[in-house]
């Protein structure tokens, strides 16, 4: 089982990137490194770490990348299909889990979903957080918006996410104060739509390529 602690933030992060600053120090990095047979044989270096403050859950992603792209703009396009990181996170006490997923530029999707299940409306039961509740969600990144053509040689680029509590619970119910809960998620990088695919985990997820798998999700425990 995967586990990770999530340490509180002595101070808070500046949402500039800065993993190794003076707010991530003691934030333990997670390897986002198993990757599904599928995958091209372009296996980025991608990692993260996790803090929170008591109401906000932080997260920063770092890639040692190739054959990046970002065309998608807006919020809750397709942004899976870009250079992209994800981080699917489920509250204590609850079967739905809310699903990041940030390309490099910035842009981003936000949903909740209860059950995974998939239809041709994506799943059986899903909520897309209103643009309203997720203008809520902070985001800083290191790369345009668009980048577009691909660029094939190497890049290093950051996402940083401060997502509060108060963006979640219209969906969930109140959460109450982050500190000594147990909730489970799973952190992603992909690129669907890049010339050379891509798809691994921090926790594994079996032989199905479909990252909405709770079951395989792993252990966040807040400090």
């Amino acid at each position: 089982m995967s586990r990770y602690r999530i340490a509180h933030a002595e101070m808070l992060p500046e949402l500039a990137g800065r993993w190794d600053g003076p707010a991530w120090r003691r934030a333990p990095a997670l390897a986002i490194g198993h990757f599904h047979a599928r995958s091209t044989d372009h296996r980025p270096g991608a990692g993260a770490k996790l803090l929170h403050s008591g109401d906000i859950l932080y997260a920063l992603f770092r890639v040692d990348d190739r054959y990046m792209r970002s065309v998608h703009v807006d919020y809750e396009s397709d942004t899976y299909k870009d250079s992209c990181v994800e981080l699917f996170v489920q509250p204590e006490g609850r079967e739905g889990y809310f699903a990041l997923e940030a390309n490099c530029g910035g842009a981003f999707s936000l949903r909740y979903v209860e059950d995974p299940t998939r239809t041709p409306n994506r799943f059986a039961r899903w909520s897309a957080v209103s643009p309203g509740d997720a203008a809520g969600v902070r985001m800083a990144h290191s790369m345009p918006a668009r980048v577009d053509p691909e660029l094939a040689g190497p890049v290093s680029w950051w996402v940083e996410v401060a997502f509060p509590c108060r963006a979640m619970e219209p969906y969930c119910g109140p959460i109450g104060p982050l500190s000594g809960q147990r909730w489970r998620g799973n952190l992603f990088k992909c690129g669907d739509e890049t010339s050379h695919p891509h798809w691994a985990s921090w926790a594994p997820i079996g032989e199905e390529l479909n990252f909405h798998q709770p079951r395989y999700f792993g252990d966040l425990e807040f400090e």
